[in-house]
This record gives C-alpha cells, sequence and structure tokens, in this order.
C-alpha cells in the first residue's frame, strides 16, 4: 500500500469506476491463459451461472474481436463485443468490452495471471467511462455477482482439464 503522505492511503484515480474481482485457480497459469484465448474453451465457461455463449466470430489478436451472444437463464439475449488491446501470454491480456464496435458505454478490463504455487491467482480489473455506468452494471446487471461466478465457472472449468491430464 503506498501513501499520499498525509497519512491517508493512496487512491487510485478510477476508484469509483472500478470493479476489482480475483481468485486463485487450482491450475497451472498457461492453462488458465489458455482458456481465455481460445474460443473452445471459452464457450464452455464464459458467462455467470445460467447463462450459455454462441460465438459468431472469434480472432485472438492484438486488435482482434469477438462477437457473441450471451444467452441467459430466462431467455434474453445480450449481444457482446470484445476487442483486445494488448496480449502477454501468459501473463496479462486487457481487452475493450461492449455491446458492439464503437458502443460508447464499452469499459476496459485487464487480466492478470499470476502463479501461486502450483494455482494461478487471476485478478480481473474492469473501468468504466463514469461511475454511473459502473453503478448501472453492479445495480442492474449484478456485475460483481456476475463475475465472481464467471471466474468460478472458469475455476471448475480449468480444474477439471487439469485433473484429467494428470490422470493421463
Amino acid at each position: 500500500m503506498s501513501a499520499t503522505g498525509r497519512g491517508e492511503p493512496a487512491r487510485s484515480a478510477t476508484a469509483d469506476r472500478e470493479i476489482v474481482i480475483s481468485r486463485v485457480v487450482a491450475a497451472p497459469r498457461e492453462l488458465v491463459f489458455e482458456a481465455f484465448t481460445e474460443v473452445r474453451h471459452l464457450s464452455r465457461w464464459w458467462g455467470p451461472d445460467g447463462f450459455s455463449t454462441t460465438t459468431q466470430s472469434f480472432e485472438f489478436r492484438v486488435g482482434g474481436e469477438w462477437d457473441f451472444v450471451m444467452h441467459g437463464p430466462d431467455g434474453t439475449d445480450y449481444r457482446e463485443w470484445i476487442s483486445w488491446t494488448e496480449i502477454a501470454p501468459p501473463e496479462r491480456i486487457a481487452l475493450l468490452h461492449g455491446e458492439s464496435r464503437g458502443d460508447p458505454n464499452a469499459f476496459e478490463s485487464v487480466l492478470t495471471f499470476e502463479p501461486d504455487g502450483a494455482a494461478t491467482r487471476l485478478e480481473m480489473r474492469t473501468v468504466f467511462p463514469t461511475r454511473e455506468l459502473r453503478e448501472e452494471a453492479v445495480e442492474k446487471y449484478h456485475a460483481i455477482e456476475g463475475g465472481r461466478q464467471t471466474l468460478s465457472n472458469l475455476a471448475a472449468y480449468v480444474t477439471e482439464i487439469a485433473r484429467k491430464g494428470a490422470e493421463g
């Protein structure tokens, strides 16, 4: 923790627009990173509990795009779009996420993957354009709980792959 010099903890300039979710995943970092980079993996775990994903197009590279639809458990479809802005295997991915290209409400996320013994510490830091958009995401779309569920689904998925790999 850093300090401002006046006895108060430093506060990020974007703290009121951020959501930070982290989790330790019992799988090697390379496998956790791969789960974010190959569509065959993403379609198996992406999204909160009860959601499924249909990919329209997927090109994992800086400037590439992932167009997809998330199907909610109540039958509602949510059109989504992601463009990757930074890829540093197997340590970091940065992306822009919205409903479509040019979405003025698109938000930025940075995912970091750090070794934690034989496991991986994954942090997903999301910054919204405004505090109001962050609050809407939290209150209307349950973004914090949904993010936790998504990382839980990832953990279950890659842990099973790692277990099967260990069994040969």
